[in-house]
């Protein structure tokens, strides 16, 4: 019985791992329709986002299922709850990938990013792929110190998105309010599909520690003046 429960659990990583790339696929090609006006790909990626969903009703329905026969303790019973969240934040990420080919194809045959923000565009895309592919390397690893190096490079989303804005609020912008607001939305995308890969691996360190992320970079940033 104990063999069986413990499958389970190791299942319920699997699946998590699943849903991490299929999210981080979706991301990258998701910018690569809007970038090429790909109409086609724009789809695939939207009617994609449905497996990640039933995988997210399937992990979620197996984690209650093992609360309730097992009635899980200390380790295993953050091993469940916390998968109950990641797998939350995993569909939430496959929403916003959705959200990013929508644009794409609400604008077919154009594009909803002007030519002069392509590279930013590419950028944050790719950014938020290899984000999200760390996360789910994280969950494989059960690696503290790689989970909480995605905080650090979570920064470079937040610049990308600053880059964004000053883009936006520059008096010579010239591609009307519509645009502005697209470019908003994409921008807002994407840094929320990184918040979501930092919040998976910060979950796994409280798996694996039993405390908050934060809480053990605090304990473990050097004293002043020491």
């Amino acid at each position: 019985m104990r063999d069986a429960y413990h499958e389970e659990l190791d299942s319920i990583g699997e699946g998590l791992v699943e849903m991490a790339r299929l999210v981080g696929s979706a991301i990258g090609r998701a910018t690569t329709a809007m970038l090429d006006a790909d109409l086609k790909l724009a789809e695939s990626v939207i009617a994609a986002d449905q497996k990640v969903d039933d995988l997210q009703h399937d992990l979620e329905a197996r984690a209650i299922a093992l609360l309730a026969r097992q009635q899980p303790v200390a380790t295993d019973l953050r091993i469940v709850v916390t998968s109950l969240r990641m797998s939350a934040d995993l569909e939430r990420s496959g929403d916003l990938a959705q959200h990013v080919a929508k644009l794409a194809r609400l604008r077919f045959p154009d594009t909803a990013v002007p030519r002069d923000l392509h590279a930013t565009i590419l950028q944050m895309g790719q950014l938020a792929q290899r984000l999200m592919a760390k996360a789910a390397e994280v969950i494989i690893t059960k690696d503290v110190d790689l989970a909480l190096q995605l905080e650090h490079d979570d920064d470079e989303m937040d610049l990308l998105h600053r880059t964004l804005f000053q883009h936006l609020m520059d008096d010579r912008w010239k591609h009307g309010i519509e645009t502005a607001v697209d470019v908003t939305l994409l921008g807002r995308y994407y840094e929320r599909f990184a918040d979501h890969a930092v919040s998976v691996a910060k979950r796994v360190v409280y798996l694996v520690t039993g405390e908050y992320a934060d809480e053990l970079q605090q304990s473990e940033a050097p004293v002043e003046g020491a």
